[in-house]
């Protein structure tokens, strides 16, 4: 298991590399240093001196690494690839373009707003829709059953966007329970994360109770199941010691590899319910172009997605013993 994990991520490297350097290239293609001086002094018509003085401020004004060939490799850490991609693999994620704050100190504070939000949302909801998904089956073929389908289908047809607007306006402007966007400092913060904890619960329970409701279908009618109940096994001890560990494996494959993204934070939520985590600071960097925090969100993103596959391995053997990795 062990030097199947280390394989794992030595293969996993050079995607990581790949995926910088692809990123990289994009950035510095599209837009060259001039482009981005432009973009971000925005002003219709900037003087050549203001360029230079902004390309200086933040690195832009030396060769990028495929001119930087010509001097030799001994410069090449006088280039932009290494400051703006090279440094990203010793998470030394340099300053943002738009206001020249540290990347790396953002990122570590606004990580746990993010985690404030994503972290209830997963482990609440992971037991709700599981649990639900669960009584669905046990009354299958019935009315119960049916209706929970319906309304599943009904949460997946409505648009995210539903949830949010309509929690909002309904929780905090009609009925003033929580406030409507914002966050605060400490305890105080709950007051702030019920909701989009709340609107989050309810735009997955659809999607979510629908596919474990049709993983423990798949699963109910196995022989192992009908040994069981042929032994005398009560329905509920058949559901919920037989089926649920036995459909465990397809359930860690979008759960273990969602876990990485929990740190990565919501784009739409946070940006709505004006959450300062990760999320929010990604699309700010969008809104304002600023591809040096879009370059870091982009390879802190892949490293985690990476991170997430190789947990995904691990928990099939703690699922089930049988699996083994060579």
């Amino acid at each position: 298991m062990l030097r199947y994990i280390i394989r794992r991520i030595l293969y996993a490297i050079p995607i990581l590399i790949g995926v910088n350097l692809i990123t990289f290239f994009l950035f510095f293609i599209v837009n060259t240093p001039d482009d981005m001086a432009r973009m971000q002094l925005g002003v219709k018509r900037v003087t050549p001196e203001a360029i230079e003085r902004w390309k200086a401020e933040r690195g832009y004004d030396r060769p990028v690494a495929w001119n930087a060939a010509e001097q030799g490799m001994a410069k090449l850490t006088n280039t932009i690839f290494f400051d703006h991609s090279v440094r990203l693999f010793a998470f030394d994620f340099g300053a943002a373009e738009s206001d020249g704050r540290d990347i790396g100190h953002e990122i570590s504070t606004r990580m746990w707003p993010s985690l404030a939000i994503a972290l209830p949302v997963f482990v609440v909801g992971l037991l709700a829709y599981v649990s639900f998904a669960l009584l669905l089956v046990f009354f299958r073929a019935t009315a119960l059953d049916t209706a929970g389908v319906v309304m599943c289908v009904i949460a997946m047809s409505i648009s995210g966007m539903f949830y949010i607007i309509g929690g909002q306006y309904v929780v905090s402007k009609l009925w003033n329970l929580v406030p409507i966007s914002g966050f605060g400092d400490g305890l105080s913060a709950w007051r702030f994360l019920v909701l989009p904890v709340v609107v989050g619960l309810a735009h997955g329970l659809g999607e979510s109770g629908r596919w474990y409701r049709t993983i423990f279908l798949e699963e109910i009618n196995r022989d192992y199941v009908r040994t069981a109940r042929a032994k005398g096994l009560r329905e509920s001890r058949v559901l919920f010691r037989h089926v649920l560990r036995n459909g465990l494996i397809p359930i860690l494959t979008g759960v273990v590899v969602a876990i990485p993204s929990l740190f990565i934070g919501s784009l739409v939520t946070e940006s709505f319910f004006g959450i300062p985590g990760l999320g929010s600071y990604t699309i700010e960097a969008i809104n304002s172009q600023d591809f040096a925090v879009v370059r870091s969100m982009v390879f802190l993103g892949s490293l985690l997605y990476i991170i997430g596959l190789i947990l995904t391995d691990i928990s099939y053997t703690l699922a089930d013993p049988r699996i083994r990795f060579d």
